[in-house]
């Protein structure tokens, strides 16, 4: 039989979601009302970041994390960060593939519902609602992979952080 994850029975493997929530929501217009009434379009920044937890045998969170930061010449128009988060049950899942299932399959998951809220939280501004890029979350993995294999004294342990 494969090695599998720690709990991990003879059974057939496991993969259930939970949850998923919101977890946390911030958006700031620090230059309000008088950021309105510039012309030139805005110039935008993104960072995204995936991070998970063992919460406890066999369950597990994961979060997408993003900050958005909409700027106009040399202010600010609105910052906004985001943290979704699901709860997912794995056992028995291979350990050459538990890795992937938690920095691919579960953000990929999550993200669909992070994008909604923060367009609907800057929506909700007054200003038009900012879509974020779908993210193709195994290219950020096997990038991340890339990495390590390049720098061999490189440890990044299982459910650090994915940064894009």
């Amino acid at each position: 039989m494969a090695d599998t994850t720690p709990g991990a029975g003879a059974q057939a493997p496991v993969f259930q979601l939970q949850r998923v929530y919101l977890k946390d929501a911030s958006l700031e217009l620090p230059n309000a009302p008088k950021i309105f009434l510039e012309q030139d379009p805005p110039q935008f920044d993104v960072q995204l970041e995936v991070f998970s937890e063992k919460i406890m045998d066999p369950v597990y969170e994961v979060v997408v994390r993003v900050t958005v930061t909409a700027k106009v010449k040399d202010k600010v128009l609105f910052l906004v960060e985001g943290k979704q988060a699901g709860i997912f049950e794995m056992r028995g899942i291979p350990v050459e593939q538990f890795e992937a299932v938690l920095n691919v399959v579960c953000p990929n998951i999550v993200y669909p519902y992070l994008r909604a809220n923060v367009a609907d939280l800057i929506n909700r501004s007054g200003l038009p609602p900012v879509h974020l890029a779908e993210i193709n979350f195994e290219a950020v993995y096997q990038q991340r992979l890339a990495q390590q294999q390049a720098q061999p004294g490189l440890i990044i342990p299982p459910g650090a952080n994915l940064k894009q």
